[in-house]
């Protein structure tokens, strides 16, 4: 397995800030390796080092002969008025039959492939990056947060792509569920050092947990060791009958040292707005049209129309969806930022709705400071501590704290709107992609916050590990239409993987020439018997499964009623609240295979 990159003391610093301090590391052929590490780290930097558009102060790269790299461009590499196929062929010299075939990869095709490229959303312009990489035939990929504003089909796209890709990638990202889809090594730097783990980024984080705790403990045991030694040469030391000793002791004080433990950041902590939970309905949507109305240039644009939606309180509601959907046409129209184009749309009583949004994030009062921002948006009930340790949380800390709102940047800001919201005392909270300019742990955290929360929570999010992690319920936008998807976030995620998984089997087929579309083999037919009994049989078992939950929850119900003890009736009800989510998951997937959607 040859080396293709090889980087030897590595030095780097910006002014004060050491980037790289002796960094070394080997990349080889055929791994796929996830590049980690906090913000400001110097990621961008190492990789532009490699590229060799950075020069290191100290050190060098050396790059195997045969290596041909493939950076995917964050830059607007496209002509005006150029398609995308005529971009991939001039970018790749490549026919357009080859540069079509590779464009099919990532569904480009009609439109997306044949009209102005420049007409195309963030995310298909990715795709058509994507496909120009692949036709320059790398056997190394440098992807520098490639799921930026990707929807979810375009990362599962991608992850496809690097699946089948069967060279070597380095690929920085924050997004752990895209990393662990993708690669089987990972690179981390911190404090100017890389750290090769040979194992996924979940293995990964925790071997360094498990190796800071060992830390901990054996530093426990060592400072209490010193102190033992520093009171015996103390109380020793002064007398000649055992000043021998004390002077062996404290030789042995000498050698006793405490490992430096490496945190990259102050552990995040983020509270929720405090709100007392309540119960019936917080919105309901009828005939809803959402959409742009007529102005004296355009006609009105209706993006979907006859929704039928109602959120109870305490629901986690994430709006999923493909770019350009209407996601987020949606959020603006239940915050009341864009008009309904009909029907009607009505919040409960005595509700309070806090937003995360670029259309707010962006309208901050400039003349503030971010402390007297969140001084005027909090809760008054919260003591300047309070404000403090959320602002530090989001990366505001010390003299951060008196810059003025007007020389933000847009990251900054969004992180101040998050902050100042979270202060608050709203009960429903609307978010769209609250994980921007948010690291790993600060996003983590912000999941951890939200779990808690008592009020609602309704938000977009392409970070899978988030909503997973967050979302009780799934709204889909889709064609025109707004539903709640009758399953959990997973069963969303396997109906999208197999639409995507279908549309390769078309391809696949219709490149091997070998049958149309309208025609099906033996062993196609074969297979869909296989699978419908399958489902069969897995409907047979969830109904089973789901008699015997609601039998053991009327039993419990029974037993309540007649229960005394405080403690044993919480106990009681907390077991009937889970039986009621599995009851609740089981009914949904049973309605899913039965075609019940």
């Amino acid at each position: 397995m040859p080396v293709l990159i090889q980087v030897r003391d590595a030095h780097k610093a910006y002014g004060d800030q050491v980037l790289l301090d002796g960094a070394e590391v080997s990349l080889t052929d055929d791994v796929k390796v996830g590049f980690i590490g906090r913000n400001g780290a110097g990621k961008s930097t190492f990789l532009r080092a490699l590229l060799g558009d950075e020069e290191l102060e100290k050190g060098e790269v050396i790059h195997h002969p045969s290596l041909r790299i493939g950076y995917l461009r964050q830059h607007d590499p496209f002509k005006p008025d150029e398609s995308a196929l005529d971009f991939l062929m001039r970018d790749s010299g490549q026919p357009d039959w080859k540069c079509g075939e590779v464009a099919g990869q990532f569904e480009l095709k009609g439109a997306y492939l044949e009209g102005p490229v420049k007409a195309l959303s963030g995310g298909w312009q990715t795709r058509v990056k994507l496909a120009a990489l692949l036709l320059h035939d790398p056997n190394m990929l440098m992807l520098d947060e490639p799921t930026n504003f990707l929807d979810l089909r375009t990362q599962i796209l991608l992850e496809h792509f690097l699946r089948d890709f069967g060279k070597a990638a380095l690929i920085v990202s924050h997004d752990r569920a895209f990393l662990k889809a993708t690669c089987t090594q990972t690179l981390e730097l911190s404090r100017g050092k890389l750290t090769m783990f040979s194992g996924k980024i979940d293995a990964f984080l925790e071997y360094r947990e498990e190796r800071r705790e060992h830390d901990r403990r054996v530093n426990s045991t060592v400072i209490a060791k010193q102190k033992q030694l520093e009171r015996f040469i103390e109380k020793n030391r002064a007398s000649a009958a055992t000043a021998s000793q004390a002077r062996s002791k404290a030789k042995q004080l000498e050698k006793l040292q405490t490992t430096e433990i490496e945190v990259d950041e102050p552990t995040v902590y983020i509270r929720a707005p405090k709100v007392e939970p309540r119960s019936g309905t917080a919105l309901r949507c009828e005939g809803l049209a959402i959409g742009y109305p007529a102005t004296k240039d355009l006609p009105e644009h209706v993006i979907a129309d006859t929704i039928a939606l109602e959120i109870e309180h305490g629901q986690r509601i994430a709006i999923v969806g493909d770019n350009g959907q209407g996601k987020t046409t949606l959020l603006r129209t239940l915050v009341h930022s864009l008009e309904p184009l009909a029907g009607s749309m009505k919040w409960g009583h005595n509700i309070e709705i806090g937003t995360y949004a670029q259309h707010v994030y962006t309208s901050l009062d400039e003349r503030q400071t971010v402390i007297e921002h969140l001084e005027y948006n909090s809760d008054s009930n919260l003591v300047r501590q309070d404000l403090l340790a959320m602002a530090g949380a989001l990366l505001f800390r010390d003299e951060h704290i008196q810059k003025k709102v007007k020389v933000l940047s847009g990251g900054e800001r969004a992180r101040l709107c998050m902050a100042s919201l979270l202060l608050g005392t709203a009960n429903v909270l609307v978010l769209d992609e609250p994980g921007n300019h948010l690291d790993v742990e600060t996003v983590e955290a912000l999941a951890t916050a939200l779990d808690s929360y008592k009020g609602t929570v309704i938000f977009t999010s392409h970070d899978r590990h988030f909503v997973r992690r967050v979302a009780t319920h799934v709204v889909e936008v889709r064609d025109g239409r707004v539903k709640l998807y009758f399953g959990n976030y997973d069963s969303y995620l396997e109906s999208v993987e197999g639409e995507i998984d279908e549309g390769e089997r078309e391809r696949s087929g219709t490149a091997a020439g070998g049958k149309s579309a309208g025609k099906t083999s033996v062993g196609d037919y074969r297979k869909e018997k296989q699978d419908q009994r399958k489902t069969e049989k897995e409907i047979k078992n969830l109904e089973k499964k789901i008699a015997r939950l609601d039998d053991e929850r009327k039993k419990l119900d029974t037993k309540m009623s007649t229960e005394t003890n405080p403690d044993e009736a919480m106990k009681l009800h907390t077991r009937i609240e889970e039986l009621r989510v599995e009851i609740e998951e089981a009914e949904a997937k049973w309605l899913e295979l039965s075609g019940y959607e």
